[in-house]
């Protein structure tokens, strides 16, 4: 669309001719920068070196025509570069970055001035017109936006860490959704507050949040574990990360500050250690109690042979002897625990048949079995099983599930061990038919202590020693061990013992 020439005033006559050569020469010479003249309608009057590097017109392409034909049509649709000439003759001058096309139809992204020009008289001549090619810094302000606006997207999207913004005096200058699920505050309730109201009022009234933005500031960032406050007034353990920021000037203007939840680290932690104290105790309290534990087993050996003793003198003995051997086997499997948790048990590797393990273990917890005329059926194969463990500690494995299953079964219950190769692991299994376990207890069988508060199984009495060794010890020869029941009266539980094969030389 043409110029309106009434949007620029008009004079009529030739141009007066540029003066001073050797300044004509040196604009004309411009390379970096399009510098050409237009007469007071938009066109153009003269062009240097560098306008023809820009635009890609000769001068005798483009001396005599509208400066429009450097527009996008869109821009020329809206009357934009008229206008530009009319800010331009109204202010002295006008400026602008936008986009310009080049001879072959490219775009490029140009800084633009524009200055009218008058002469001695006030008598506009026309204008003249400084272009720079910007493409190259717009495309790396562009990479540059996108890359800020990608990497705030990302920051305010996490949800795992608390990632926010204070200002030097330490109030919230901005807010993720991490720190909204992290703290509980909206973006709208917590910016403009001091960061002191996450920490608890006794490191408040220490000035224990001051000192942090001091030691960020002193040392460049600081870092830190403790308790802090939700909006709801619930702790939770923290781990923060506070780093002091400063300008391309090196003027502090903040900080940033990562916060992320460690509570249940901290709560895991926690248990973790009061387990190992737990283990260290029972393995001390084992060594205690087996100290008076052998004179009594011998006391009682002493009273065996005495024949000639009242019957209740005989029941009593029994009794003795009885519970002797149960507070035996109590006190070496405290003090076996204890061994394992501390990795001072030693294991002899060495090539072991299963079939002499289920035999050997068998042959021990008979008279057990028996007290309690419980049916034992063993089905093992021909074949040997081998794998690489402790012929000791394996029937020892053996024993403690025989017993758990003569324990929990009732009088005349059945109980079965069962030894099974599964492709390159062998399955040792013992069931039996007693009350079983309900489903959702199973979690607990293997850990010490851990019954659940609906356990079934804390009524029969027993501390989950056995079990508890059975799994580390069968965890220690590389192996697993399962616990499967229905829970229903009579189905009795399963454990289940898988350990790796081993092919015997010859």
């Amino acid at each position: 669309m043409p110029l309106k020439p009434s949007l620029v005033p008009v004079t009529h006559g030739s141009p007066p001719p540029v003066e001073n050569a050797d300044y004509r020469l040196m604009v004309e010479s411009i390379s970096d920068y399009a510098i050409f003249l237009l007469d007071p309608h938009g066109h153009v009057r003269s062009w240097n070196v560098g306008a023809q590097k820009l635009k890609g017109y000769r001068p005798e392409e483009i001396i005599g025509r509208s400066f429009e034909v450097f527009y996008p049509q869109q821009m020329i649709d809206i009357g934009f570069p008229a206008r530009e000439l009319s800010e331009a003759v109204r202010l002295g001058r006008f400026e602008d970055e936008d986009w310009r096309i080049r001879k072959d139809g490219s775009r490029f992204w140009a800084s633009v001035v524009i200055t009218a020009l008058f002469d001695e008289s006030g008598r506009h001549r026309g204008f003249a017109k400084v272009a720079r090619d910007l493409t190259a810094r717009r495309r790396h302000e562009e990479m540059l936006r996108r890359s800020e606006e990608r990497f705030r997207l990302i920051v305010e999207g996490v949800r795992d860490y608390a990632i926010f913004m204070l200002d030097p005096d330490g109030y919230v200058a901005s807010w993720n959704l991490g720190a909204q699920i992290n703290k509980g505050y909206t973006a709208e309730e917590i910016i403009g507050q001091h960061f002191s109201v996450f920490y608890p009022q006794e490191k408040i009234d220490e000035g224990w949040p001051v000192q942090e933005l001091e030691y960020a500031l002193r040392d460049g960032r600081f870092e830190d574990e403790g308790w802090r406050i939700r909006k709801d007034g619930s702790r939770f353990w923290a781990s923060v990360v506070i780093t002091s920021l400063y300008d391309g000037h090196g003027r502090h203007y903040g900080f940033a500050k990562v916060t992320r939840d460690l509570t249940d680290r901290c709560r895991i932690d926690t248990l973790e250690t009061q387990e190992r104290y737990l283990y260290q105790f029972l393995a001390l309290l084992g060594h205690e109690l087996r100290n008076p534990l052998a004179p009594i087993a011998n006391a009682v050996s002493i009273m065996r042979l005495e024949e000639s003793v009242s019957e209740p003198m005989r029941r009593t003995r029994d009794i003795l002897a009885r519970q002797v051997a149960h507070l035996g086997r109590l006190v070496d499997d405290l003090l076996d625990v204890g061994r394992i948790v501390t990795g001072k048990v030693h294991l002899e590797r060495q090539p072991v048949e299963m079939q002499q393990v289920v035999a050997e273990s068998v042959e021990a917890m008979s008279s057990t079995l028996q007290a309690r005329s419980h049916g034992l059926e063993v089905e093992v194969p021909r074949e040997p099983l081998v794998v690489m463990g402790d012929r000791v500690r394996l029937v020892q494995v053996l024993n403690n599930l025989l017993h758990n299953a003569a324990k929990f079964t009732p009088d005349g219950g059945r109980v079965s061990v069962t030894l099974v190769p599964r492709g390159d692991r062998v399955e040792l299994s013992v069931a039996d038919n007693g009350p079983g376990i309900a489903p959702e207890e199973l979690a607990y069988v293997f850990k010490l202590f851990a019954q659940s508060e609906k356990s079934t199984v804390g009524h029969h009495g027993g501390l989950g020693i056995g079990l508890s060794m059975v799994h580390q010890m069968v965890q220690r020869h590389g192996g697993e061990v399962s616990a499967f029941s229905s829970g229903e009266p009579g189905k009795g539980v399963e454990f289940v013992v898988r350990l790796p094969l081993i092919q015997r030389d010859g």
